[in-house]
């Protein structure tokens, strides 16, 4: 079992024998910084849109209406229950757990520090964000209470979601071994932040424009905590000795399981 590597990993450290530790280096920077600027850029774009009122942000008033229409009593409670999830209550408590819960599976401090940067992280871009744009939130008239009055843009609740629950699937599947359990992990994380942003909307909290912005914001600093986790994981490997390469290969570090434990 020991012989066999995650995709990502089999990525990295074939770029690392096929460059060189530094050079591969560099280029999974390069990559990253790529992806990264890529999904803020695109973040960009929508927020012209709103300035400008293009042909994007001419879309929030008609979903806006579509979801009024389909709201009901008993759909917006179970609604709110749900985005409450991603709130600034629940959605610091959810992360602690799931950091925890990470760091015993996987005997490893890794989660430690992960879900904590990537939480600062989206809830900087969150407040710049909301500071640069200062978008007023849909009428509310058209919101389910309980309101809110901070700025609309990006949608906070869809950039964490994203940010948190994109960390934690890529935790889950440095362990897992099997494809099809990768495949289910990132599944069920791209529909969770994907309902998170929805419900944003059909609520009335957020335009359809916040929500967007917040996915692609999600991604971009997503794409740099993985890629600088990925590069330590290289350098790491770079600097070790054979005798603890094989070590870095499954896992970046984790403490070895005993005689009597399954791997994995």
């Amino acid at each position: 079992m020991q012989g066999k590597r995650r995709p990502l990993q089999r990525v990295v450290e074939g770029l690392a024998r096929w460059l060189g530790p530094h050079a591969s280096m560099w280029t999974l920077l390069a990559l990253g910084l790529a992806l990264s600027l890529g999904f803020s850029w695109a973040g960009g774009e929508v927020y012209e849109s709103v300035v400008e009122k293009g042909s994007l942000a001419a879309m929030d008033q008609p979903v806006l209406a579509e979801a009024v229409a389909l709201r009901s009593p008993s759909l917006d409670a179970a609604v709110t229950a749900f985005t409450n999830l991603a709130g600034g209550v629940a959605a610091p408590i959810i992360a602690v757990v799931a950091m925890v819960v990470l760091a015993v599976w996987m005997r490893h401090w890794r989660p430690l520090v992960l879900v904590p940067a990537a939480g600062v992280g989206s809830l900087l871009m969150t407040l710049f964000g909301k500071q640069l744009a200062g978008r007023a939130r849909p009428p509310l008239d058209l919101a389910v209470p309980p309101y809110e009055y901070s700025a609309s843009f990006p949608s906070g609740h869809t950039l964490n979601a994203t940010v948190i629950a994109g960390v934690v699937v890529y935790l889950i599947c440095l362990r897992l071994r099997r494809a099809w359990a990768r495949a289910v992990t990132i599944t069920v994380g791209g529909l969770y932040a994907s309902a998170v942003g929805f419900s944003r909307v059909f609520l009335g909290h957020h335009w359809l424009t916040d929500v967007i912005a917040g996915w692609l914001l999600g991604c971009a600093w997503l794409t740099v905590v993985i890629v600088a986790h990925q590069v330590f994981h290289l350098v790491r490997h770079s600097r070790s000795t054979p005798g603890s390469a094989k070590g870095a290969h499954d896992g970046g570090g984790e403490l070895p399981p005993s005689s009597s434990s399954r791997p994995g």
